[in-house]
């Protein structure tokens, strides 16, 4: 039997610009993944359109297609039975079918296929703008899982080689920045925003230790970016002693200050920012031999660490500012303040900060930070004539720095170096030896990031 006119089909897919087969097949599969989705069942979201069907389906050849075909075609078109979609179009009064083919765009009425169709239309767009709404790309599995990830990384960065963890940073911050675009509740974009902030943190950390300040900078603004959109103070703060950390070793100290300084408005929610926040300010002082200031600042220090609580050291890892890494950061501030006394004080800390990094179990040494220690250590005994004493602790930083060189410790060995060449032992067999042994370890290459690897 010839069709009488156009089918609501045809003329829903030319308006809809879905007349072409390849089109209106990606348009069906994805409703058939995206109906799969919401209703089920899965093996729903592997169906298709033959060409064939797509053009019996336009000339009214089918009136009643299968059931997976019906629920795809409703899904596509809300509210139009199938059966009425694939019949021809009813006819208006004083209007030929051939008209209604050849108008640009057809209106459907309450009075051509019901109200009660009309408002079941209404009812399932506005389903499925729930069900879009409701849906996201983040759930609480998602989210613990990337947390894991950030606190594996964050406890295993202070003894693990820069390069090859860095590639590893890189794209979990990639993954967080995915999700990010995507879709998810408000509580979790907060989540979010903090991980994806202590990722760009851990790289602006690494990236210091690479000796790539501008970058490392680059990263730390975007960190502390994350930090504001979150809210999270804890982040911001520690972000903030990052930049200052940066400045200070970038030979800035007034810098290291003012963004030390910025950094205390941010009452972190728990964590031992603030008391790294002082201590770095106390170095930056002693760079800039404001003695009474430096004091001042460790003293601050200490208050903060009397009233934190055992467990308040969140998250931990290299986020964390243990006692020992308090003490060495104490024992920079009297190096820089000269004269016997700070010098002796600047002794006792260094070797008190050695002792207590050694005592933490192999796998969880901070190997960097017992290193500038041991430098410290190093620095103080040759300012006494201990020669003997430094080269032990020297040795032993070179023995590290084998298998996991960072730009801070070379360069607290070569400023050793040069105060050893001053120093009237230099000539002594230790001395010369240790001269020989630190040349050799400058001589080897430094770790290079990957290309681009700095982004």
């Amino acid at each position: 039997m010839e069709q009488a006119g156009p089918t609501l089909f045809q003329i829903l897919i030319n308006q809809r610009g879905w007349q072409d087969y390849e089109v209106f097949r990606k348009r069906y599969e994805q409703a058939a993944k995206q109906l799969a989705e919401l209703e089920g069942p899965r093996s729903l979201a592997t169906a298709t359109i033959e060409k064939r069907q797509f053009f019996r389906y336009a000339h009214g050849e089918v009136r009643n297609p299968q059931t997976v075909a019906r629920r795809i075609l409703e899904f596509m078109f809300p509210g139009i039975p199938a059966a009425h979609l694939l019949g021809p179009v009813p006819s208006r009064s004083g209007t030929s079918p051939q008209q209604h083919a050849g108008e640009d765009r057809i209106a459907v009425e309450p009075s051509e296929y019901g109200l009660e169709d009309v408002v079941l239309a209404a009812a399932n767009e506005s389903a499925q703008f729930a069900a879009k709404a409701e849906s996201s790309n983040v759930g609480p599995h998602t989210l613990e899982q990337l947390e894991a990830d950030i606190r594996r990384i964050l406890h295993s960065y202070p003894s693990r080689p820069i390069g090859p963890l860095f590639r590893e940073v890189r794209s979990l911050r990639d993954r967080a920045f995915e999700l990010l675009e995507g879709r998810q509740p408000p509580r979790y974009t907060r989540d979010l925003y903090v991980g994806a902030g202590v990722l760009c943190g851990v790289l602006a950390n690494a990236s210091f230790d690479l000796g790539r300040y501008d970058a490392a900078e680059t990263q730390a603004r975007t960190a502390f970016l994350l930090g504001e959109l979150a809210g999270h103070n804890g982040l911001r703060s520690w972000v903030r002693g990052l930049q200052a950390l940066i400045a200070y070793w970038d030979g800035r100290p007034a810098d290291a200050v003012r963004l030390a300084d910025s950094g205390t408005v941010f009452t972190p929610e728990c964590g031992t920012a603030q008391i790294r926040l002082e201590s770095i300010k106390a170095r930056a002082y002693g760079q800039l031999n404001r003695g009474n200031e430096a004091l001042a600042a460790l003293q601050a220090a200490d208050r903060l660490r009397e009233g934190l609580a055992a467990d308040d050291d969140v998250p931990g890892g290299m986020m964390a500012f243990p006692v020992e890494k308090q003490l060495f950061y104490a024992s920079s501030t009297h190096l820089w303040l000269a004269c016997a006394q700070h010098l002796s004080d600047a002794e006792a800390r260094a070797d008190q900060a050695v002792e207590m990094f050694q005592a933490a179990p192999p796998e969880q040494q901070r190997l960097g930070e017992m290193s500038l220690a041991r430098m410290d250590l190093a620095m103080a005994r040759l300012g006494r004539g201990d020669i003997d004493g430094a080269a032990t602790q020297v040795h032993a930083v070179l023995a590290v720095s084998a298998r996991r060189r960072t730009e801070s410790v070379d360069r607290r060995v070569g400023h050793f170096s040069r105060q050893l060449a001053l120093h009237p032992g230099a000539g002594s067999a230790t001395g010369i030896g240790l001269r020989e042994v630190i040349i050799a370890h400058q001589q080897r290459t430094a770790h290079e990031l990957p290309p681009g690897g700095s982004q």
